[in-house]
């Protein structure tokens, strides 16, 4: 990816921040599941992710093993869908690989971890801006102390943040974002994500739908406290599973921010996730996910991972079929 000029990248600091995941679907009152007509998403010209993607992770603050082990084993999902049953995460990410470049190129199907890196020290503090991931990304490439490589050409930065840490707008306004970053703080472009642990902050903002939201204005649907049992025994980390699923699909689709999204304002574009909050089955909307499987444990999932894992991730916009879609469709 080209380098961009300071001017460059100080107008698009003023013009353009940062794409957030809003979680807010438990307020809204219809889908697009069935309406294409309603959706003008367009193609800006701009690069997307199609070469295999070198995911590294960063590990901010003090992480559960067990968290971290179900994460990982979800990112390695991604590209594995020949010993994996259908339908798997693989199959999940075939939607997202349908979108292309202007040479048409589809997006890749190979996402592997390369690095990871342990911030237990917490470097910047446990009350986070939005522009301090990319503090974080240059911290962690330049460490005394096993760094990640710096990869401008087919490297993805993945912030994630612990349970104890507070990052501006989470849990009121976003639950994760992605951007890229600016040349002049961390010396190169290269698109990143961030990601929040939500379990004890705003699970029922951040890990929906395994939690349901106390002032949501409506009560759950099953008349208890959650829609459904997380399929990994954590609310926030399956939660937040769903939320970086989010993440990767759109900075795949839109790493630069000039690329697949709809709506006149590119400063604050509807990707093809943000099209599809809420929905993670046939019928899904207005708060209610869809139909999704459930073990014998009623725990809800609608893929399966290495492993033998099961997540539920949302769906996203599906190019061809003009509509919210998931490998669990029942049509």
């Amino acid at each position: 990816m080209q380098k961009f000029t300071c001017y460059v990248v100080l107008l698009l600091f003023l013009l353009c921040f940062f794409q957030a995941f809003s979680w807010s679907q438990f307020n809204q009152g219809e889908n697009y599941e069935g309406s294409s007509d309603l959706i003008n998403l367009e193609y800006h010209m701009g690069p997307v992710l199609a070469s295999a993607i070198n995911l590294y992770i960063i590990w901010y603050g003090q992480w559960n093993p067990t968290h971290q082990a179900t994460i990982r084993d979800f990112l390695d999902s991604l590209s594995s869908s020949s010993s994996v049953p259908y339908p798997s995460v693989a199959d999940w990410w075939d939607t997202v690989r349908l979108y292309t470049d202007q040479t048409g190129s589809n997006i890749t199907a190979t996402i592997s971890i390369s690095g990871e890196f342990y911030d237990s020290g917490y470097s910047h503090g446990v009350y986070l801006s939005r522009l301090s991931m990319q503090s974080i990304i240059k911290a962690a490439v330049t460490s005394h102390s096993r760094p990640l490589p710096l990869n401008p050409h087919n490297g993805l930065y993945l912030v994630l943040t612990s349970q104890d840490v507070q990052v501006e707008d989470f849990c009121r306004a976003v639950c994760g974002f992605h951007y890229f970053t600016f040349p002049i703080l961390v010396g190169v472009t290269v698109p990143y994500a961030w990601v929040g642990y939500s379990g004890t902050q705003c699970p029922g903002m951040c890990a929906y739908p395994f939690a349901w939201p106390k002032y949501s204005g409506k009560p759950p649907p099953t008349g208890g406290n959650d829609i459904t049992h997380a399929p990994n025994g954590d609310a926030g980390v399956d939660g937040m599973i769903s939320v970086i699923a989010h993440e990767l699909a759109e900075v795949s689709s839109n790493p630069l921010i000039n690329a697949w999204y709809a709506g006149e304002d590119p400063t604050a574009p509807t990707e093809i996730a943000d099209l599809c909050l809420g929905l993670y089955g046939s019928g899904g909307g207005g708060g209610y996910m869809g139909k999704v499987y459930k073990d014998a444990w009623g725990n809800g999932y609608n893929v399966h991972g290495v492993k033998g894992r099961r997540f539920l991730v949302q769906w996203v916009w599906n190019p061809v079929k003009r509509r919210c879609f998931g490998p669990n469709a029942l049509d």
